[in-house]
């Protein structure tokens, strides 16, 4: 892996896209997915919740992002509903009613169980306050395993899925050369009160709550490991002082989703995502291959670092940690990106 200031670059990329335009890479069909941005008022302002994802993760490892994964087919299963209707969230996603849900459906489920957070309550004008305690976990460690449906665990527990709760942000494809692609819907949503956040993913191996201004300023000097939209979506928050002004500015963003694009000029891929011109990378053949012998080197330092980092973990585990500026294997800040 390589990076360019903060920003996640496999090294197989080339390889990957000189075949796509050969013709001998068939792009996979990319799985719906959703992810969230978990919001509170902050010291300064706003702050955001983010995860960090493994070292040893095949997908992203050690890079920075929000709570989040793919849908499960159960999703689009009736579930205890309020808030939008199905219909009105099919028009404000550009699908149909149960894709809809099913992507709804997923951020409220993966919030819950990558943070620990509810966005449910038992009428549609409350909202859970506590979600601790042995009961709470054994529901979560059952989702998580896909033991338990997210509707059963709403109507067992005599919850309604607050909707209302989450504000569409944005959408971003995997770019098509990629083995592992998503399509991926960006939520936001507030912190209800009385909740707070942990680190309840297997996945990550730290959490902070972290004013956007100050991570994207460790993504800029290259401290901290983000993909493209994540930091993406992290510089949008810029201009918001609150939760409440960002989940009113839900309603005008514009959903049309980002995908990649990577044309051959001679030698040299040049690789864009449409509209955000900060990623545009061209990379020749020389680049590529000291990308693969710094990869190599990468993997044998991240073996040996993997033993202390598991250890710092178990003591972070259980608690946000604040934003300390650093190099992105060591303290920083921290689901599916596209």
């Amino acid at each position: 892996m390589s990076t360019s200031n903060g920003q996640w670059y496999p090294a197989e990329w080339p390889d990957r896209i000189r075949a796509l335009s050969r013709g001998e890479l068939r792009p996979v069909a990319p799985r719906r997915a959703a992810t969230v941005l978990l919001l509170r008022a902050g010291g300064d302002g706003l702050a955001v919740h983010m995860l960090r994802r493994r070292a040893s993760m095949a997908f992203a490892g050690g890079a920075y992002a929000y709570p989040g994964g793919s849908v499960d087919p159960r999703d689009e299963r009736d579930v205890p509903w309020a808030g939008p209707s199905r219909a009105d969230w099919a028009a404000r996603l550009g699908t149909d009613a149960a894709t809809a849900q099913a992507i709804v459906c997923a951020a409220v489920r993966e919030t819950f169980e990558e943070a620990g957070v509810l966005l449910a309550g038992r009428t549609p004008e409350t909202v859970v306050a506590d979600t601790t305690g042995d009961e709470w976990e054994a529901d979560r460690a059952a989702l998580v395993s896909r033991e338990l449906s997210f509707a059963d665990f709403l109507e067992r527990r005599g919850l309604l899925l607050r909707s209302d709760l989450l504000g569409p942000w944005a959408r971003w494809i995997t770019p098509e050369f990629e083995p592992r692609r998503y399509d991926t819907w960006f939520f936001v949503a507030a912190l209800p009160e009385g909740q707070r956040t942990r680190n309840a993913s297997t996945e990550a191996d730290r959490t902070v709550w972290t004013a956007p201004a100050e991570a994207a300023a460790g993504y800029d000097r290259g401290d901290l490991l983000m993909m493209p939209p994540t930091i993406s979506t992290l510089r949008s928050l810029l201009p918001y002082a609150t939760p409440a002004d960002t989940l009113a500015a839900s309603g005008e963003r514009d959903l049309t989703p980002v995908l990649a694009q990577a044309r051959l000029v001679g030698e040299e891929i040049v690789l864009s995502w449409p509209g955000h011109e900060e990623f545009t990378k061209r990379i020749d053949q020389q680049a590529a291959q000291r990308s693969d012998r710094e990869t190599g080197q990468q993997a044998g330092r991240q073996a040996g670092q993997q033993a202390d980092r598991e250890t710092d973990a178990q003591t972070d585990a259980q608690t946000d940690r604040p934003i300390v500026s650093g190099r992105s294997g060591t303290s920083g800040p921290a689901g599916a990106d596209a």
